[in-house]
């Protein structure tokens, strides 16, 4: 007798497999089914693309903006309400990503007064090509004060980076200080090897920019940095005015529909507490605003002469300059000593009545520069700082190589060029340089 397996209370209809509907088994829900052809889409009529809505161009081209910002509340009990320069967090890092955008940036310069000052139209370009980029900068002692002449640079901190033996100290906490500000961009114009380049690395930043030897010495550099320029030779300032020129051309380029950037004149600005001080210290030396000749590259071992590292021949001795202060007309020369110990000298070879003024930094000569009628120098900072504030110059150089190279288009620049015929400066022309003079006389009649 055969019996069934099935318990008695599973349904017959369920032990029947034909009996399931089989329609409903092979469906897809509606809401499944491809968007083409499911309910669940709405049409509207007469539907248009929003004009203003951007898909695929979403900070992808043009310039990044500047960050706006709450106005400032001069009744906060606790000074202005200034709240950082920041971005969108939601979409911080799709313009850094997708554009480029660089909203911090750290410029490690190698040098001194000299060559920290043909940085400064390297930062306008950064300012120009990056709007509301805020710009630190690491430099020598001596190099960080050029940098009370720029008002593009947020910080400025003093770290030599020719150091080749850093205290580990120092080197450490530097690390930790630049890792902390989250730069997007780390420009240096120190030659990297694999040395430097590991601490541009272990900054995090986004970009590290440097340049890199010439030779064997950049084996494992270019590996931590983004970009690198290798050197003309071993002493970058060498190239002159246009030392970053490499850098110039790598900043400047056009990118996602912005043009090529090029890069401005020198320009420096001063402010009127130093017009003030500087004021006081020409006027104890005895002469008067605009009646004035500065005469700056007097020899001596002092570190405040302000000398290219690119031309080591650039100081005259005193005996040279009272020769060619003799024939000065129409005005007092004002003879700059860079150390205390040279006013004997300069008084045993000119006189007691000569004018001296005592000055070290490159924002007291500046500001001595603009208040002066012209300057005769030879190739320190004053020749560059005299072309800043548009004053007429003479520039004494060792040879006419140097000339061109430290003040390219001099006569735009109202700079008169005398260089030495033997290519050693000792040897300079003072019957030249009397001539130049004239240069005075005609700027003179313009006022």
């Amino acid at each position: 007798m055969a019996t069934t397996v099935l318990p008695k209370a599973l349904s017959p209809f369920l032990s029947n497999p034909s009996s399931l509907p089989s329609a409903h088994l092979t469906a897809k829900p509606p809401c499944l089914r491809p968007l083409d052809h499911s309910p669940c889409t709405k049409t509207r009529p007469n539907d248009v693309e929003d004009p203003f809505s951007e898909y695929g161009s979403l900070f992808t081209d043009g310039k990044q903006e500047e960050d706006p910002r709450p106005p400032e509340d001069p009744d906060n009990p606790y000074g202005f309400l200034k709240f950082p320069k920041g971005f969108t967090v939601e979409l911080a890092s799709l313009p850094l990503k997708i554009r480029g955008d660089v909203r911090r940036c750290c410029c490690v310069i190698s040098g001194g007064v000299y060559e920290n000052l043909l940085f400064f139209p390297v930062i306008q370009l950064i300012k120009d090509r990056y709007p509301g980029v805020q710009v630190d900068i690491l430099a020598s002692e001596r190099g960080k004060q050029t940098f009370e002449l720029n008002k593009n640079v947020r910080w400025a901190n003093a770290y030599d980076p020719d150091d080749d033996w850093p205290d580990p100290a120092e080197y450490t906490d530097m690390i930790g200080l630049l890792k902390n500000r989250y730069y997007d961009m780390v420009l240096s114009t120190k030659l990297a090897g694999l040395g430097h380049a590991a601490f541009l690395f272990m900054t995090t930043a986004r970009d590290r920019v440097s340049y890199i030897y010439p030779n064997v010495n950049a084996a494992g550099a270019g590996l931590l940095l983004s970009q690198s320029f290798p050197a003309d030779s071993m002493n970058l300032s060498d190239a002159g005015y246009n030392m970053y020129h490499q850098m110039v051309d790598w900043l400047g380029r056009p990118f996602r529909s912005v043009p090529r950037h090029e890069v401005g004149p020198l320009r420096v600005s001063i402010s009127r507490k130093l017009k003030e001080v500087v004021a006081e210290k020409y006027r104890n030396a005895g002469v008067e605003k605009g009646k004035y000749i500065v005469i700056h590259g007097i020899e001596s071992d002092s570190k405040a002469s302000m000398q290219s590292r690119g031309d080591t021949d650039c100081l005259l001795p005193i005996q040279v300059w009272a020769e060619i202060a003799e024939d000065i007309r129409g005005f007092k020369p004002l003879f700059v000593i860079p150390h205390e110990k040279e006013r004997e000298n300069v008084e045993e070879e000119v006189g007691d009545d000569a004018n001296i003024v005592f000055i070290t930094t490159p924002g007291q000569l500046a500001a001595l520069i603009n208040d002066s009628a012209g300057v005769i120098a030879t190739n320190t900072a004053a020749i560059q700082l005299a072309t800043a504030r548009e004053k007429p110059s003479i520039g004494l150089f060792c040879s006419d190589e140097k000339g061109k190279l430290f003040v390219p288009n001099a006569e735009e620049k109202k700079c008169a060029v005398v260089s030495s015929k033997t290519g050693k400066l000792i040897d300079i022309d003072v019957e030249a340089v009397k001539q130049a003079m004239q240069i005075f006389q005609r700027s003179l009649a313009l006022v």
